[in-house]
């Protein structure tokens, strides 16, 4: 572990000298690259100057456990109980920030939001979850911009997709991929009988055209007329458009805008997210064929969180979390279950990697 503080102690080093060459200074993609590897490795350096800190404090508590003065050895001894445990949780917060980086972290999102089983209710939850999410959005200070959009009857929503612009936004929603259940008594429920219906949420990282290499010829396109409300050329020509992608099955559609031309290019963003996320989750299987993960893969077969209204709560199945302010929570103040499911998982990933350095053979 100390092997790679000092290599970034180094590149740090190297990024501040970087940051004040004025030739970096007036190349502004150089720039904010280099701030941003700064600004990353800093966390890192500071947790191990804090580190170093405690444990230079620590040793000078134990030697002194040494002196005959029976009052010296007593301080000594109550200034290694209290800087024991600090020093304990400022390695295990140097190996949390030390664990590999998911390269997606930074990227927008593409979240997709569709209803499941529970018709109109299930649509109806669905609009609410959106909204959840893009009112989260908000308070982090993302941008939201909604790529397309199918709604039902009474308001809700049968599926929805939307770009979330924001430094972290992956790395923040990456784990609300899965089924989301609610349960409670719907509006055309004339018994008062609780029903029980869900959603699915995917998060997807926004790929950048580097990444996903889209053969013309794999894709198969077709425009039709736009179905539903709209401006007045939306349903009298053909701008909707809908691309398939032969090798995998993968269709998308989008009608939202007049123009084929934006509809299509909205439609290539979604495709391109989608294709990702296979390449990604294809070499997350691979990983999880050796070991099993608490959080899961965010595979969209899985039930992870309960909305229950009659109760006032809602209930992460990963983490065994429970919390209540139900409303509150689908007002989009949520950080605390987002919060908690992350650090949940970076424990796992810090148990794997100690258990890993505990089979190394000591040299």
């Amino acid at each position: 572990m100390f092997e790679k503080v000092e290599q970034i102690l180094e590149k740090h080093k190297r990024l501040e000298e970087r940051l004040s060459d004025p030739a970096v200074i007036k190349d502004r993609k150089r720039f904010e690259q280099a701030a941003r590897e700064h600004k990353e490795l800093s966390q890192i350096v500071q947790a191990y100057e804090e580190w170093r800190r405690l444990k230079k404090a620590l040793d000078e508590a134990r030697s002194l456990l040494e002196e005959a003065d029976p009052g010296m050895r007593e301080l000594a001894q109550a200034e290694v109980e209290e800087k024991a445990p600090r020093l304990a949780e400022a390695e295990r917060r140097l190996r949390q920030l030390l664990l590999p980086k998911d390269p997606n972290d930074e990227k927008n999102v593409i979240l997709e939001v569709r209803a499941g089983t529970g018709g109109e209710e299930a649509a109806l939850f669905a609009a609410e979850l959106y909204r959840m999410y893009a009112r989260y959005a908000e308070m982090q200070g993302w941008g939201v911009e909604e790529l397309s959009r199918s709604g039902s009857g009474l308001g809700g929503i049968k599926e929805v997709s939307a770009l979330i612009k924001g430094a972290g936004a992956y790395s923040r929603l990456r784990y609300e991929s899965g089924t989301h259940r609610v349960q409670r008594v719907p509006l055309t429920e004339a018994q008062g009988r609780i029903h029980t219906s869900a959603a699915t949420v995917a998060v997807l990282p926004e790929a950048d055209e580097v990444e996903v290499d889209i053969d013309e010829k794999d894709l198969r396109i077709d425009v039709y007329r736009s179905s539903g409300p709209g401006g007045q050329h939306v349903n009298t020509t053909d701008s909707a458009v809908r691309i398939t992608h032969l090798p995998t099955g993968l269709v998308v559609t989008c009608q939202d805008e007049k123009s084929q031309h934006k509809n299509r290019a909205k439609a290539m963003k979604i495709l391109s997210a989608h294709l990702l996320d296979l390449e990604i989750r294809k070499q997350m299987a691979e990983r999880s064929a050796q070991r099993k993960s608490l959080i899961g893969t965010g595979d969209r077969s899985e039930r992870i969180r309960t909305y229950n209204f009659p109760q006032d709560r809602v209930t992460d199945h990963r983490i065994g979390l429970t919390l209540h302010n139900l409303p509150a929570f689908l007002a989009g103040e949520i950080d605390e279950m987002v919060r908690r499911v992350i650090e949940s998982r970076e424990a796992e990933r810090l148990a794997e990697l100690e258990e890993a350095e505990s089979e190394i053979p000591a040299r």
